[in-house]
């Protein structure tokens, strides 16, 4: 073997086996909309003002030239260029919570299915999730969702792509 040689990583080993995503559509209930931002059919012009801002480089646009987060370019680090950029009235005060969002993960994990991966809790800035050992050897991945602030980081990090983050639906009381 070559000395010069260079060595994969473990997340560009894994990197292999994931699946392409999936693409936003024009639907609106299942896109996720840039923090803050509220009833964007109303208020948004389409200017695309907020993309450029973004230091992450996560929002792109759907057919109507609406912003949508792509957490698969990376992570939303709450910074709020978006919100202070926009001219319109389509962001509220970028402070309290940003986003009601769910987090899933499918049974393709890694960790779910035997095989030590540690991605999504490693990047987690707000340590909210978990992959404690089972007996037997696997792992369950546990999110906790009170810590959960839906920054995205989990998604872009997962070898699998067995995390989804999808807006928080409504539940009915009673």
């Amino acid at each position: 073997m070559p000395t010069n040689a260079k060595q994969t990583s473990r997340r560009e080993f894994l990197a292999r086996f994931r699946t392409v995503p999936a693409t936003h559509s024009d639907q609106t209930e299942d896109v996720i909309r840039p923090p803050w931002a509220r009833d964007i059919q109303a208020h948004c012009t389409g200017c695309g003002d907020c993309a450029p801002v973004c230091p992450e480089g996560i929002i792109t646009f759907d057919g109507k030239n609406h912003p949508v987060i792509d957490f698969t370019k990376g992570e939303c680090t709450f910074c709020g260029a978006c919100a202070h950029t926009c001219a319109e009235d389509v962001f509220d005060q970028p402070t309290g919570i940003p986003w009601q969002l769910d987090i899933a993960v499918a049974k393709n994990c890694f960790a779910e299915n035997g095989i030590y991966c540690r991605s999504c809790g490693d990047v987690c800035p707000q340590f909210a999730i978990r992959i404690p050992p089972q007996l037997g050897g696997r792992a369950r991945v546990i999110v906790d969702e009170d810590a959960c602030t839906g920054c995205g980081a989990c998604l872009s990090a997962c070898p699998a792509n067995a995390i989804t983050i999808s807006p928080k639906k409504e539940q009915a009381l009673g």
